[in-house]
């Protein structure tokens, strides 16, 4: 399995953001963890990935030889593409 590191910035984001979309993020990250290509796709003209959960988007790095998810950033759509 994978080792979830989330960044300062996206621990702030997710601080924002409403319980219930906190709930889901967590449930969403954690499924992840055991096979993450087949749940993220790779962002166009970026080497992250990105993962999507209803209306937000996490945006990370997979680390395939140390086997972790860095977690960068995340938000709504709308804004975390910009």
């Amino acid at each position: 399995m994978y080792e979830l590191v989330i960044s300062d910035l996206a621990k702030r984001q997710l601080s924002k953001l409403p319980q219930d979309i906190k709930d889901r993020m967590g449930k969403s990250l954690d499924r992840i963890k055991a096979r993450p290509h087949h749940f993220v796709l790779r962002l166009t003209g970026s080497p992250y990935y990105r993962l999507r959960v209803g209306d937000y988007r996490v945006i990370m790095d997979i680390k395939e030889q140390k086997m972790i998810i860095l977690v960068l950033e995340l938000g709504h759509r709308r804004n975390i593409y910009e």
